[in-house]
């Protein structure tokens, strides 16, 4: 799975990009022309919480993103854990996050 790790990059999506909110999880997404891979970023704000609270955010939200098959061809995708996030299982977020790439018409 690739991911963002460049600060141009999360510039490029955040200036770029589409936003969707729900519950469970919040998305930036930014369709890319080419046919270059997709890439994927996880984030966690302090603001959730200690480390081990924000590192389970992010693995739920990993494991969500495997099942959604993300990160989607020539596309580039910022997603954020809500607090909802921690208390939910990877199959709950997934559906959710399915619901926000068809949305934003990713999927």
């Amino acid at each position: 799975m690739e991911t963002i790790k460049s600060r141009r990059e999360f510039e490029e999506v955040f200036s770029g990009g589409k936003r969707v909110n729900s519950r469970l999880v919040r998305a930036t997404v930014l369709k890319c022309d080419g046919g270059d891979l997709g890439k994927v970023a996880f984030v966690a704000p302090k603001r959730l919480g200690n480390a081990v609270y924000r590192n389970r955010c992010k693995r739920v939200l990993r494991e969500a993103a495997r099942a959604c098959g993300l990160p989607a061809q020539g596309s580039k995708v910022i997603l954020f854990a809500t607090r909802a996030t921690h208390d939910s299982t990877p199959q709950d977020v997934s559906v959710d996050m399915r619901s926000i790439l068809r949305r934003s018409g990713l999927l």
